[in-house]
């Protein structure tokens, strides 16, 4: 097993390990007796820390947990450009109640320091999910994709949307600037136009609002749990399918995008899908700021992908 390291109280840059009282926090949770045997720090995440725990009780029971801590500190964070109150613990927890529900595996809540009293931060203990994040070889990728469509429909079937904060777009359209690296300024400049018309009518559900490829698990081919609710929300179903095929864009191609939605279509038994979400999902990149930019690299691949949506708009 791997070393525990307990430190001090630290000021939490992403992937920073738990400090000793986070540590002692999480054994206390687990009764007397338990303790932590294993820490690992888990990848992806720019607003959490998270780290898979090993804690075996005083009875020698093994508990796979996350421990999960919020490294956006209060409304001076500039990576999100929406009220930092809807960023929150709180938010988190209440989706994962409603999930419980749910026939799609997601973690659930074992214990919570939302105020930050042991862990330095706002933080939860949630039950670690079995698999790994997705490597579909290119002849995996037609399975791949009508299981990311398939995982949608029990998550928006959910009752109780209407108790989750509002969809906000991250980007409110009051500063309109392309990517730093932008070699077609116009396309943005039009996809502005597109994402300032009203948005389409659609009923409001439960979304994951976060849905990507990376915020699914995987085992032997097979999508094993969807994590990271921290933005979970009562909008349209179209959010989720326009930020997946987003990533999907920038991964694969935007061949690869169609698919997905194809696929969603399919499993749905049909979705009308308009691309003014496709829009909206790409200018939430934008504006940049010190935290939050486009890769170089990445700048032609998302403009390919927004010339092909504006020819739809």
């Amino acid at each position: 097993m791997d070393q525990v390291t307990r430190t001090p109280a630290p000021c939490l840059p992403t992937g920073a390990p738990p400090a000793d009282t986070a540590l002692r926090w999480v054994e206390e949770c687990l009764g007397k007796g338990s303790e932590v045997r294993m820490v690992r720090p888990l990848p992806g995440g720019s607003a959490h820390a998270n780290h898979a725990l090993l804690v075996e009780s005083r009875s020698g029971s093994a508990h796979r947990l996350v421990l999960r801590r919020w490294t956006a500190r209060g409304p001076e964070d500039a990576r999100r450009r929406y009220d930092a109150a809807a960023f929150s613990p709180e938010r988190e927890i209440a989706a994962l109640a409603l999930l419980a529900g749910c026939e799609i595996p997601t973690p659930a809540l074992v214990a919570a320091d939302p105020a930050g009293a042991y862990c330095d931060v706002p933080a939860l203990l949630i039950t670690r999910l079995p698999g790994h994040p997705p490597r579909p070889s290119p002849d995996d990728l037609p399975e791949y994709l009508i299981q990311l469509a398939a995982a949608l429909l029990p998550v928006h079937a959910l009752s109780g949307a209407s108790t989750m904060p509002p969809y906000i777009p991250h980007n409110r359209l009051d500063v309109r600037v392309p990517p730093r690296h932008a070699l077609r300024p116009e396309l943005w400049e039009r996809a502005y136009d597109v994402a300032s018309r009203p948005a389409p009518e659609a009923p409001a559900r439960f979304i994951h609002r976060d849905y990507h490829a990376d915020n699914t698990l995987w085992s032997y081919g097979r999508l094993t749990g969807v994590v990271d609710w921290s933005d979970a929300s009562s909008g349209p179903v179209a959010v989720d399918v326009a930020r997946m095929r987003r990533g999907l864009a920038l991964r694969y191609g935007p061949q690869v995008a169609d698919r997905f939605l194809s696929a969603f279509d399919q499993v749905s038994g049909g979705h009308l899908h308009d691309p003014y979400w496709d829009v909206r999902a790409l200018l939430d990149l934008l504006p940049e700021d010190d935290c939050q930019a486009m890769d170089e690299a990445e700048v032609p691949l998302y403009e390919n992908y927004l010339a092909r949506l504006l020819a739809d708009c």
